[in-house]
């Protein structure tokens, strides 16, 4: 399978992704002329994530688009909005939004992870072996975190803070991890959530405090939509909650199994390259 991808705006984790399928083979270019100009009819499909192209000039090619267009459907979905095109959105309650727009009505909207990197976020030392703590504190009420620091330090619990908008080192994120024997996770809504991801593969088990609304993202004036923190998530990989009042007994619950989760396990069962890349083809063939 061939495919000609407009790499511009494409989130460097999903490029990755794209870089590391070994069944398809992607021509990635940074140059829209690249798209206009080429011999399209060489490819099985045109992929273009951030920018839309009239669809009706080439009625005999197919094309995928998305997620990178906008958060939620502007004008130019409907130059795609045709029968030889699909839209992708990396999970299904996002793609649900999507599909409930009007503009969106005849787009095939399709859910599609992309493939988190096992390799580079793996597993170096058993979790019985390892001592450290995190807290990743991702566009949430400064308040809350207050009050999730406080209900941790009635269990004397060292750790450190990794502050999205404050921005950290890869690097450093990906050694903690290897260091780590749970983390605590108060972030926003996630279309996917790598980070989150990249910590489960290195085999970290998490206590979730999740959303239930895009609305409850911090400085932002989202309306009540539904959205979670984890749109890929089930027991293997800890245990999440949704109300404050809930923390105490779900938090005892989670230490006294920690060593009990799989959550690397389940990333290598449902986001693996390998997983990711033969949903991409399924939803190829599928078309």
């Amino acid at each position: 399978m061939k495919i000609l991808c407009y790499g511009y705006g494409l989130h460097h984790k999903n490029l990755n992704a794209l870089q590391n399928y070994k069944s398809i083979e992607f021509h990635i270019t940074s140059n829209f002329e690249d798209i206009l100009t080429a011999d399209l009819s060489r490819y099985d499909f045109i992929y273009s994530p951030s920018k839309p192209l009239n669809v009706t000039c080439y009625p005999n090619l197919k094309f995928i688009f998305g997620p990178h267009f906008s958060t939620f459907p502007k004008d130019e979905v409907l130059f795609i909005n045709k029968s030889n095109s699909i839209y992708i959105q990396p999970s299904d309650w996002s793609a649900s939004i999507w599909r409930n727009c009007s503009v969106c009505e005849n787009l095939k909207i399709h859910s599609l992870p992309f493939g988190v990197d096992t390799d580079v976020f793996n597993q170096l030392v058993n979790i019985n072996l390892r001592k450290k703590v995190f807290v990743y504190f991702k566009n949430r009420d400064p308040l809350e975190l207050q009050l999730l620091e406080y209900l941790l330090s009635t269990f004397s619990i060292e750790y450190v803070v990794f502050d999205y908008r404050n921005r950290y080192n890869e690097t450093d994120y990906l050694d903690y991890l290897h260091q780590s024997k749970f983390g605590i996770w108060l972030g926003c809504h996630e279309s996917q959530g790598f980070a989150l991801q990249e910590a489960l593969s290195c085999n970290v088990p998490l206590f979730v405090w999740s959303v239930k609304s895009m609305n409850q993202e911090y400085g932002c004036n989202y309306s009540d939509i539904h959205a979670t923190t984890i749109p890929y998530w089930n027991q293997m990989c800890g245990e999440a909650i949704y109300d404050i009042k809930h923390f105490l007994i779900k938090f005892s619950d989670f230490l006294s199994k920690i060593e009990t989760y799989e959550p690397r396990q389940f990333i290598l069962d449902n986001l693996s390259m390998n997983r990711c890349e033969q949903l991409f083809i399924d939803m190829c063939n599928q078309f």
